[in-house]
């Protein structure tokens, strides 16, 4: 945005003609101020509170990669944005909709920034501080209100670009007085704002763009504020919010971050990648030392990659160590469980270092979009070394050389394009997500069922979350 700016006043410089369009821009931001109150009533708020309930989408851990009919049931939410203290607090109680692997609870959450502390507090008060990325996250989430944004753009030290129209509305790009970037989009007619948007990145989807749709104004103390909030990023929504109480400059309460478990204590880092690899059978590894595994089998040809879990980093960590294991044996593929996020966060690092994705053919589009997806916000190893994709998709079943058997977890209520591995020499069965020793187990049923259809003997159950555990260990959890 700041290139773009410096090209604007470059230009302005040369030629001339930039004030109206400068001035224009200037015009529709005190428009849409004069719209929701004046600019005196906007410069003097001191907070906003709202009040609502709705849903919160279940981005990348639906049933399949486009759906979205998964969602939490948003009850007691309430969001402060307090700009005398420059902090944003959110509590609410989220319900989940569908059959979850934490159980059908409610979970109450709170989520706050502090100036450049960022926290979550647990249901029981535990405070714990987040990364700096959240935090700058957060801060800018601030800005994705019409109140905040508009506050932003009268500042004397935003850069406004020049105003263009979008159909009914009227777009202009805004850099806040401390370099953030967002998009401030007014309604032509009634000059109200009806979203704000910014650029953002996420490990799986790469660039984004997160976007804050507002519409059904109401006059709050001589204020207009919306009650109908929708938030997305790119094109899945992740929240659908209508509030049920609006207020300005009430009172707030204590919104500091909490001084002895956040606020003197330093961010925490990026994790490095932990590796405790075990030989499990001849020829089969599990690579654990995190919350998710993976496993390598040996095949004749080649070493076999099961799983691609968490981030970059742990995944070229588990590369190079599959490598070692069988020093001069090729590694040629990965076999993806599932779609969700956390568990296909690592592929563009497998496809990067050269191996084929092998996945079920309803995230053959997925895997070719995440793969194609731009990473220029924050470059990954294959946005610096691209490669070609290979995608190897499995319908029902599919035989690796005969030592390997891939086949789809049918009717899992947890992701419909779920895969499970058999090896047949040790009868062992791996899978992710679908049985979890010692954890709830909504999922394990669905499990049995499928490994009885398909008639395998199964000895031990190799979980990518969790400990081998023996098989009857998944038939205990089912008759619990």
């Amino acid at each position: 945005m700041r290139g773009f700016a410096a090209v604007v006043v470059a230009a302005c410089l040369v030629v001339g003609a930039c004030g109206s369009s400068q001035g224009t821009s200037q015009q529709v931001i005190e428009q849409a101020a004069a719209a929701l109150g004046g600019l005196d009533r906007l410069r003097s708020l001191k907070s906003i509170a709202m009040e609502g309930e709705g849903t919160n989408g279940n981005l990348g851990q639906d049933l399949t990669p486009e759906a979205t009919s998964q969602t939490f049931t948003i009850t007691g939410y309430r969001r402060v944005i307090s700009f005398s203290a420059n902090t944003l607090r959110t509590e609410q109680t989220r319900t989940p909709g569908f059959l979850y692997f934490q159980g059908q609870e409610p979970q109450k959450q709170v989520m706050g920034v502090d100036g450049d502390i960022g926290y979550n507090t647990s249901p029981l008060g535990a405070a714990v501080r987040m990364s700096e990325a959240v935090t700058r996250q957060r801060r800018v989430e601030m800005l994705h209100h019409p109140v905040s944004a508009v506050r932003a753009a009268l500042d004397p030290g935003a850069r406004l670009a020049p105003a263009r129209s979008e159909g009914q509305e009227t777009a202009i790009d805004v850099t806040t007085a401390s370099g953030v970037a967002i998009t401030l989009a007014i309604d032509a007619t009634t000059h109200l704002p009806t979203r704000v948007s910014s650029p953002s990145y996420d490990p799986n989807l790469g660039d984004v763009t997160v976007e804050t749709q507002f519409s059904d104004y109401r006059d709050v103390s001589g204020t207009k504020l919306p009650a109908h909030i929708i938030a997305k990023t790119d094109r899945f929504v992740t929240a659908d919010l209508r509030m049920t109480n609006l207020e300005v400059d009430g009172v707030v309460g204590d919104m500091a971050a909490p001084e002895d478990a956040v606020a003197s204590r330093p961010a925490p880092s990026v994790p490095q990648p932990v590796l405790d690899d075990m030989e499990i059978a001849p020829g089969v590894w599990l690579i654990a030392g995190q919350s998710h595994h993976s496993a390598v089998v040996e095949l004749p040809e080649e070493l076999l990659l099961i799983e691609a879990p968490q981030h970059e980093a742990r995944t070229l960590a588990v590369i190079r160590r599959a490598r070692e294991l069988r020093p001069g044996k090729p590694l040629k593929r990965v076999v993806n469980t599932h779609h969700h996020f956390d568990h296909a966060a690592g592929l563009r690092a497998a496809v990067a270092e050269g191996l084929a994705v092998v996945t079920h053919v309803g995230n053959e589009a997925f895997v070719k979009e995440i793969v194609a997806r731009a990473h220029s916000r924050h470059p990954d190893t294959l946005a610096r070394q691209p490669r070609p994709l290979t995608v190897e998709t499995v319908s029902d079943a599919h035989d690796l050389a005969g030592d390997v058997r891939l086949f789809h977890v049918a009717g899992s209520p947890h992701s419909s394009t779920m895969l499970m591995a058999y090896v047949p020499k040790h009868r062992l069965l791996i899978e992710a997500d679908a049985f979890t020793p010692n954890a709830l187990a909504p999922f394990a049923t669905n499990l049995l069922e499928n490994v009885e259809r398909r008639g395998l003997v199964v000895d031990h159950v190799v979980p990518l979350h969790g400990s081998v555990v023996p098989f009857e260990e998944l038939r205990r959890a089912v008759h619990r």
